[in-house]
């Protein structure tokens, strides 16, 4: 049950190389490397069992693997009539492996022959093959590909017994049900499918990328009292690439429930998976979970419901080598894959490297959260590099042989000895206390300069190391060439780049125009060169659309957001030069400024207006000495009138009073109007 070999397989790293182990109680171990080499290694032994290279393994690289069941190995060929010196046993060795590849072809090849079995082209896929299935019983083969379709192939008549739609994007994983009768497919959304009728008849929430790996966890649902159809109470478990956590599906009766029913969480992207499964309500499933980090989790749980927190791992699994020396630290044992034995107390784990892996069964122990071996690998390699190196032979020279070299860029000629001119410095800074002389000073500098230039890649070695990095997939070397800025360079190296590297490359550098901007930029000036100089080379390509579908997408993504960027680049732009310059206005202070010259236009009003002031000035004097004179004057009229007015007032009153006293002696009264009148 394991899942590495179907899943989805990441060129960067060699994590992602497709392997599975063999059902026959793990026998043997299948990978298959980013080079198309196939290799089968026998686990007890630690031993190269076959190698295999397929005639197109550079062009239709394997992208998948899996192993046919147990049962179909003594039904591969009942008509064929045993020989006398064939052993008995012969008819339970025959073990099939179905290879999915990149152009779209399906591979069977046969360990016991050592040889391919059939080819399974006509009427499949057109395009990448993401996962393989086998049926239990029937013998038919499902598989799954980048053109969004599924296939059912009858491998003995290696024809296409039926295809359909399976999704609307790739579909990138399949897993059949424990009774043959339902199959999950998967691309981001998990549909469930009767095969029979073709039909879905579930359809689940799925992940937000692509899903890696497929597989059921019980083969009998929790309550064993409803009556079981096969299909319904039954748990399944799925994991997607960049994503930390495997969920765990379960299949209802009703339709509204999508969502998953519990998680395990990892530290980091699945990429191996192993699981033993649960047979009855008490047993609990136990789950072995290789991480890209190099890491192995353990899990035990029982399924019994919806579970809300994300469970975590019970064991942990790490392999270091030890350091040598007391400064030394250890470094972490990648591990590749993992798979429980057929007693479900130990696992079997494969580590090192893709090459020559090492293979160990360890025994598990469920009190320890985590298990750190100590493993030393460099002995696998040692015997190899020695025979490799005897073969070389080394010239005898004498002591007084002097080699000569030709002023090659790169190389220097040979030094000759400096003690003589150390002992001659000596000597002058004794008696005179002289320092070095000029050339001396620059000769040991060039010298210096050359021992460090030699260590960088020279110029002529860069399209060589880009071929070598695509074809190897090895991240350091492909960083080495495409971080270099300088524009003549990257020219050059795509001029002298051979052309089937093109569209690898090509590939490369949109897997690396989605990451970081700072290295989308670099990448940019490489897409031009390559697009610029090898135009007419991609012009004859038949299936170029589909291979650069994803760069097509990019650009228009990216186009389509410019025209609003840019609208909002300039909004901004002018809204940052409104807000500089008042705040240059306000902080700056105005100096005062004295005119030089002015200059005034001469007209009659002015001068009529100017003359009435000279008059008025002029004369402003002598008006003020008028005005008080005046004014002196009317006192002293004022007062010699008051006088006159208090005389005649003195008059009138003793005129008043004679009258008066003159009525008094008459008689009359003053009470008489007419006598008033009269007098008056």
């Amino acid at each position: 049950m394991a899942a590495g070999g179907g899943g989805v397989a990441d060129s960067l790293s060699p994590a992602g190389v497709p392997c599975a182990f063999s059902p026959h109680s793990q026998a043997y171990f299948a990978l298959a490397s980013a080079d198309g080499h196939l290799r089968v290694w026998e686990t007890a032994s630690n031993r190269l069992h076959q190698e295999y290279v397929p005639s197109a393994h550079l062009s239709g690289t394997c992208t998948c693997l899996a192993w046919a069941p147990a049962r179909l190995q003594a039904k591969e060929s009942p008509q064929r009539k045993k020989r006398k010196s064939e052993p008995i046993g012969t008819s339970n060795q025959t073990d099939l492996l179905a290879l999915g590849t990149a152009v779209g072809s399906i591979l069977l090849y046969s360990t016991v022959k050592g040889e391919l079995h059939s080819k399974l082209i006509s009427g499949g896929h057109d395009n990448k093959v993401n996962c393989i299935q086998w049926h239990q019983e029937n013998g038919c083969l499902y598989s799954c590909s980048d053109d969004k379709h599924i296939v059912e192939w009858n491998t003995q008549t290696c024809r296409v017994k039926c295809k359909w739609k399976g999704d609307n994007s790739s579909v990138s994983s399949l897993c059949i049900s424990p009774d043959g009768k339902m199959l999950l497919s998967a691309g981001r959304t998990i549909k469930l499918w009767v095969l029979e009728t073709k039909e879905v008849y579930r359809h689940f929430t799925g992940h937000a990328t692509p899903v890696s790996s497929l597989m059921f966890t019980t083969i009998r649902p929790p309550n064993e009292n409803q009556p079981f159809d096969g299909i319904t109470g039954l748990y399944f478990l799925s994991g997607a690439v960049h994503d930390r956590l495997l969920n765990v599906w379960q299949v209802r009766s009703e339709n509204k429930e999508k969502n998953a029913v519990m998680s395990f969480t990892v530290t980091d992207e699945p990429v191996y998976i192993d699981l033993t499964l649960s047979e009855n309500r008490e047993e609990p499933v136990k789950l072995a979970v290789v991480c890209r980090d190099g890491q192995v989790h353990l899990f035990e749980h029982i399924l019994n419901g919806y579970c809300k927190k994300p469970l975590t791992s019970n064991c942990t699994i790490q392999i270091v080598t030890p350091g040598k020396g007391k400064k030394s630290t250890p470094k972490p044992i990648p591990i590749l894959a993992a798979g429980f034995c057929s007693d479900k107390m130990s696992l079997l784990l494969v580590y090192g490297n893709w090459f020559q892996p090492t293979i160990e069964r360890v025994a598990l122990n469920s009190k320890e959260p985590h298990m750190c071996l100590v493993r030393d690998i460099s002995n696998c390699w040692a015997p190899k590099v020695e025979t490799a190196v005897t073969k070389v032979r080394t010239p005898v020279m004498n002591s007084e042989a002097k080699v000569l070299v030709p002023g090659i860029p790169g190389h220097h000629a040979a030094i000759k000895p400096t003690p003589p001119q150390t002992e001659k410095v000596e000597s002058k800074r004794k008696l005179g206390g002289n320092e070095l002389s000029i050339e001396e000073r620059l000769g040991t500098l060039d010298i210096d300069s050359k021992k460090e230039k030699d260590d960088l890649p020279q110029t002529n070695s860069f399209p060589v190391l880009l071929a070598q990095g695509l074809e190897s997939n090895d991240f350091e070397m492909l960083n080495k060439v495409l971080q270099t800025r300088n524009l003549n360079l990257i020219k050059r190296t795509v001029l002298r780049m051979p052309l089937h590297a093109v569209i690898p490359l090509l590939q490369e550098l949109t897997k690396r125009l989605q990451g970081h901007p700072n290295s989308a930029v670099l990448m940019v000036q490489w897409l031009k060169c390559v697009l610029t100089v090898h135009a007419s080379y991609l012009s004859t390509l038949p299936d170029l659309v589909p291979q650069l579908g994803t760069l097509y997408q990019l650009m228009e993504s990216r186009v389509k957001t410019f025209q609003k960027l840019s609208h909002l680049h300039g909004k901004l732009i002018l809204l940052i030069t409104q807000v500089t310059a008042s705040e240059k206005t306000k902080g700056m202070t105005c100096p005062e400024q004295k005119a030089k010259l002015v200059y005034e236009e001469e007209s009659s009003e002015e001068e009529s207006d100017d003359e009435i002031d000279k008059d008025s000035d002029d004369n402003w004097d002598e008006d003020e000495e008028e005005e008080e004179s005046e004014k002196d004057e009317d006192i002293d009229e004022e007062n010699e009138e008051e006088v006159e007015d208090t005389e005649e007032k003195d008059d009138e009153n003793g005129e008043d009073r004679d009258v008066a006293s003159e009525k008094e002696l008459n008689g009359d009264s003053d009470l008489d109007p007419e006598n008033e009148s009269e007098e008056e």
